[in-house]
């Protein structure tokens, strides 16, 4: 029985990059995409990578995030499997290598109240280029997850990780069953199970009851 099913955000709860709609706004989306393409094949730390990204975005207005949550799009089918998870008693977390500022509102949209992400720094209602506290990168990922499950009295052997980049290989590692999705080459090739049909929702049938 899976009790927890922690779930990435950026191209997988959602179809984009958050970081790269807000780049649009600073004129550095190819920039950014280039780095980001990089970073989720595993070829560049991923620490380094969003440092590197961050900083592009100095300047840009706190009024982005509103600007990118009316701009988001949900995965087709995740509502449907947050709401099916949800229905068997099972806890959804979102773990996430973008923007709280953002998925905090995407989490109680879905009803979701744990969840763990980095978090930018804002000085006079701009971007400073910069985050605030620890980064959330493949290892933080991993140890969210322990954290959630053991806030829920669970064994790692009763959660789910559903991911797409490398930075999320260390979350589906330590978790009981790893889900990659429309995922990179070396996440589908280590990953439990690989789907790249058209919803999430397809996820249902494959974890466990």
């Amino acid at each position: 029985m899976t009790r927890l099913v922690v779930m990435d955000v950026d191209s997988t709860l959602i179809t984009q990059e958050v970081i790269e709609l807000i780049a649009e706004r600073a004129g550095t989306r190819a920039e950014v995409a280039a780095v980001t393409e990089a970073a989720m094949r595993g070829e560049i730390d991923f620490a380094e990578s969003l440092r590197q990204r961050v900083a592009t975005l100095a300047g840009v207005p706190d009024t982005v995030f509103a600007d990118v949550l009316a701009e988001v799009e949900l995965t087709p089918g995740v509502t449907e499997l947050i709401a099916g998870l949800q229905e068997r008693g099972c806890e959804v977390a979102l773990v996430s290598g973008g923007f709280v500022e953002v998925v905090a509102h995407l989490a109680t949209r879905l009803g979701i109240t744990r969840f763990r992400a980095n978090s930018l720094e804002v000085s006079d209602g701009r971007l400073t280029g910069r985050t605030l506290g620890p980064v959330i990168d493949r290892a933080a990922k991993a140890q969210a997850l322990r954290d959630f499950a053991a806030e829920l009295g669970c064994e790692l052997s009763e959660t789910a990780a559903i991911g797409d980049g490398a930075n999320d290989l260390d979350m589906m590692s330590a978790a009981g069953l790893g889900i990659a999705w429309h995922a990179k080459p070396v996440v589908q090739q280590q990953a439990d199970v690989a789907l790249n049909g058209p919803r999430l929702d397809e996820a249902l049938e494959i974890i466990p009851r």
